[in-house]
C-alpha cells in the first residue's frame, strides 16, 4: 500500500507530497541544528551557539508555512481516512520539530554562556553522550517518516526508553559533584537544564514516531506498552513505503 500516489486527482498526490517534504525540511534543519548545539558546548564555539541561536528562526518561519499548507490542503481536499491520518500526522510532528529546535536554541544560549564566562566542562561528556544517542533518534525518526517505516518507528520508541535511562543516571552524577562540593551548584544546575532539553528531545522524537505508526497503521500506541500492538502494527498489510527519492529531508551534515 502506498499512502502517496493512489488517487484520481494528481494535484492532490501532490498537495500530499508537497506536505511531507516540508516537513522533513523542517526536521532536517532541526536536526542541524541540534548537532550544532551540542558542539558548541562540548567545543565552547560561541559563534557556533549564535548561529544556532539565528538558525531557529527559519525552523519558527517553516513551521508557519506548513500550518498554512495544512489549512489549505484541508480546505482544499476534506481528505478523509489515511489521507487525514497523514495530514494531521505531519502538522503534530511539525510542532514537535519546532519544539525541538527550541530546545537546540536553549543548549546553545547555555553553551555561549558557559564559554563567556569561563566554567568548567562539568558534566559535558553526559551532554555529548546523551546528545549524540538523541541526535541518532532523531535521524531514525525522520528516516522512518520518508520511508513511511512503522518498524524503524518502533525503534525510535525502544530508543526513547534507553535515553530516559541515560537521564536518570547522568542526573544523579551531577548530584554527586553538588555533594562533594558546594561551588559546583551554579555550575550543575546549568548542565542539568542542558541535560533536560537533550531528553525531551528523545521525548519529541519518540512523538513523531508514534504518530507516524498511527498514521500507517491507524493504531494510537501513546501511553502503551511495546508488544502486542508492535506485533499487529507490522502486519504485511501494515508495512507501507513511498518513494522517497524526491523528498527534501537531508541528514545533517555531522552524520555518516
Amino acid at each position: 500500500m502506498n499512502l502517496i500516489g493512489e488517487h484520481l486527482s494528481k494535484s492532490y498526490d501532490q498537495d500530499l507530497q508537497n506536505l511531507v517534504n516540508l516537513f522533513l525540511k523542517m526536521g532536517g534543519m532541526a536536526e542541524a541544528n541540534l548537532t550544532k548545539a551540542i558542539e558548541s558546548l562540548v567545543k565552547s564555539d560561541v559563534a557556533l551557539a549564535e548561529d544556532v541561536i539565528d538558525g531557529d528562526k527559519e525552523i519558527n518561519f517553516t513551521e508557519q508555512q506548513l500550518d498554512d499548507l495544512v489549512v489549505k490542503v484541508l480546505a482544499r481536499r476534506q481528505p478523509a481516512a489515511t489521507d487525514l491520518r497523514l495530514i494531521m500526522a505531519v502538522s503534530k510532528c511539525g510542532a514537535d520539530i519546532e519544539r525541538i529546535g527550541d530546545e537546540a536554541k536553549k543548549i546553545a544560549k547555555m553553551a555561549r554562556r558557559a564559554t563567556r564566562e569561563g566554567q568548567s566542562p562539568i558534566g559535558y561528556h553526559e551532554a555529548h553522550q546523551m546528545g549524540n544517542f538523541v541526535q541518532m533518534m532523531l535521524k531514525n525518526a525522520l528516516e522512518a517518516f520518508a520511508k513511511f517505516d512503522a518498524t524503524g518507528a518502533y525503534q525510535v520508541i525502544e530508543q526513547d526508553n534507553e535515553i530516559d535511562a541515560m537521564y536518570k543516571s547522568a542526573s544523579r552524577a551531577m548530584m554527586t559533584y553538588i555533594m562533594e562540593d558546594g561551588r559546583y551548584v551554579a555550575k550543575v544546575i546549568d548542565i542539568l537544564w542542558v541535560l533536560r532539553s537533550i531528553e525531551r528531545v528523545g521525548a519529541h522524537a519518540r512523538n513523531i514516531a508514534e504518530q507516524l505508526i498511527f498514521c500507517i497503521t491507524g493504531e494510537d500506541v501513546r501511553y502503551q506498552k511495546l508488544g502486542a500492538k508492535k506485533d499487529s502494527a507490522l502486519s504485511p498489510a501494515a508495512s507501507t513505503e513511498i518513494n522517497d527519492a524526491s523528498l527534501d529531508y537531508q541528514p545533517s551534515n555531522g552524520e555518516n
